[in-house]
């Protein structure tokens, strides 16, 4: 799959999901294209705890996410990003970790589609009981989650089509402006 066509074909599968084992170089080569993001200064804040194994995520998901986040356990791992503020760039009272991290997770997001892979970005959740469960230290924030899991569908294509077809953005010029806000 070529890069815009993973833009524009990753969606949040939730259903259809297999318990097939991703292989650890898959889950190692997704992460090493998460971390190429760019960062403030380069700061690279992000930090990604991966998780395996049924026991594993089941304990997860039993401390810290609620009962409408079952898609994590149908999946094989699961990929926790964080972020290290003290490792962010402020600027003008602004700390760009989360930023950072938000980019680093779009390229883990890609590079999963790309792989053929189902995501679904998962914020709704207990960061203390997630960070107690993955021994993520205080001085770091438990951002968002996601599964990473084979489709359960001949290709990925297949399994985002329904998905994709209910798929609605805001007009293109209710969010991009030539020159001013509002194209003035």
């Amino acid at each position: 799959m070529e890069t815009l066509d993973a833009i524009r074909l990753r969606c949040s599968l939730k259903t259809k999901l297999t318990g097939r084992e991703v292989p650890p170089d898959v889950v190692e080569a997704i992460l090493r294209e998460a971390c190429l993001a760019p960062s403030a200064r380069n700061s690279q804040p992000w930090r990604f705890v991966v998780v395996r194994g049924r026991t594993a995520i089941d304990a997860l998901a039993d401390a810290g996410l609620p009962e409408s986040s079952a898609v994590i356990r149908r999946a094989p791992v699961l990929v926790v990003a964080c972020a290290r503020p003290a490792d962010g760039v402020v600027v003008g009272g602004l700390n760009y970790c989360l930023y950072d991290v938000g980019s680093a997770v779009q390229n883990l997001l890609l590079a999963a589609t790309d792989r053929g892979l189902a995501t679904h970005l998962i914020a709704n959740f207990d960061e203390a009981a997630v960070k107690r469960v993955l021994h993520i230290p205080d001085d770091a924030r438990a951002v968002v989650l996601t599964p990473l899991a084979w489709p359960d569908a001949a290709s990925y294509e297949e399994a985002a089509a329904e998905r994709l077809s209910q798929r609605s953005r805001l007009p293109f010029e209710e969010v991009v402006f030539e020159g001013a806000w509002g194209g003035a």
